[in-house]
């Protein structure tokens, strides 16, 4: 008989992927088929040829599962889809039989099963697809994922279990994720207290970590849609500052953290040719992690001759100091494909920051 666990959670980029990861990790040592599947896909990507969503690809490629890949992702949105439901010209019910038709697939080939849902509890609601009610179609028992904290967790967690108690879902566990470290025994602590009345176990999750949550110089390139130029090879080196290059060019150097990402406009010569030349020294690479040369002034043959002798990874682009900055700021990295050290880091983690025994024996 297969094992089913559906990830939820309070809301978005709260870590259901990299619970998912962590999961499927742990779960290989234990189990000989071990499956997953994404029943819903809001965000679709086209690999190996077909279109699936994106947390589905990754985990396809990272434990070696394309051979499933069209039940690990049945259903995948498009910009049409919602209104399309809304005018009545596609029946969401076909949505839920092929989601069924996978996961009972899926059941029969795996002793082990990872079900994801999206974002937060009532995501689908438009098509009749939330993960409430995806979680009770598919009769798969609960583990909602959370933030860190107490008191904006529990009211978000009540928030979520209201809509898993209407649908009949049963919720078994509360993975608190992104913990504060020096708090997380006081936090795990309170969270317990405040569901010690219900039958739902908490287990702490995944201390906070810059090294999962920041993003890396590729994603920063897919997110501003900018080549990443330079050292080809730096391309999954993680950003953990980003600095504006608008004060002097000795105060900017002072200033420089680990791994820093400076948006430096291209009217600043003397600073570009200065980070390009100090990224040539053993001390100053771990502080320069790259370039964003934004605006119109073009780069003279000589200067760019200076950032391409260094190798300094750098993106080029006429967008604003501004535009740049706030998209940065604004955006949560997810963890893709690509990104290798994180991977592997999570992976790492999760065989000393969770309890996959005491998980295993909840579902």
């Amino acid at each position: 008989m297969c094992k089913k666990i559906f990830i939820a959670a309070t809301g978005q980029h709260s870590g259901k992927t990299t619970t998912s990861i962590s999961l499927l990790h742990l779960a290989r040592k234990k189990y000989d088929r071990v499956g997953f599947i994404k029943p819903f896909g809001p965000k679709r990507t086209n690999y190996l040829g077909q279109f699936v969503d994106i947390d589905a690809a990754l985990i396809a490629h990272v434990y070696d599962m394309e051979d499933q890949l069209s039940l690990m992702s049945p259903v995948v949105l498009d910009a049409y889809t919602t209104r399309n439901v809304l005018e009545g010209k596609i029946d969401p019910s076909r949505y839920l039989q092929q989601i069924c038709q996978a996961t009972q697939q899926l059941e029969k080939e795996c002793d082990f099963l990872i079900i994801e849902g999206a974002g937060h509890t009532g995501v689908g609601s438009v098509v009749g697809l939330n993960n409430a009610q995806l979680a009770y179609q598919l009769d798969a028992p609960v583990l909602i994922v959370a933030g860190g904290g107490v008191g904006n967790v529990i009211d978000a967690l009540q928030l979520n279990l209201a809509l898993f108690r209407e649908t009949g879902a049963e919720v078994r566990m509360i993975l608190p994720n992104k913990l504060i470290r020096s708090k997380r025994e006081n936090t795990l602590k309170y969270l317990k207290l405040a569901f010690k009345k219900t039958a739902i176990e908490v287990v702490g999750g995944f201390n906070y970590s810059p090294i999962l949550a920041d993003p890396t110089l590729r994603y920063l390139s897919e997110l501003l849609q900018i080549e990443l130029q330079g050292d080809p090879g730096k391309g999954s080196r993680i950003v953990h500052h980003v600095q504006l290059g608008a004060a002097s060019t000795q105060r900017i150097i002072d200033m420089l953290h680990d791994s820093t990402l400076l948006i430096v406009p291209s009217s600043r010569v003397e600073l570009l040719v200065m980070l390009s030349t100090l990224y040539r020294l053993p001390e100053y690479q771990p502080k320069i992690a790259g370039l964003v040369i934004n605006g119109v002034v073009p780069i003279s043959a000589i200067v760019q001759r200076v950032i391409d002798d260094a190798k300094i990874p750098y993106m080029r682009t006429a967008d604003t100091t501004a535009g740049i900055y706030t998209k940065i700021q604004e955006d949560v990295a997810k963890i893709g494909a690509d990104d290798e050290e994180k991977i592997a880091l999570v992976q790492q983690l999760a065989e000393s920051e969770l309890d996959f025994e005491l998980i295993d024996s909840l579902f």
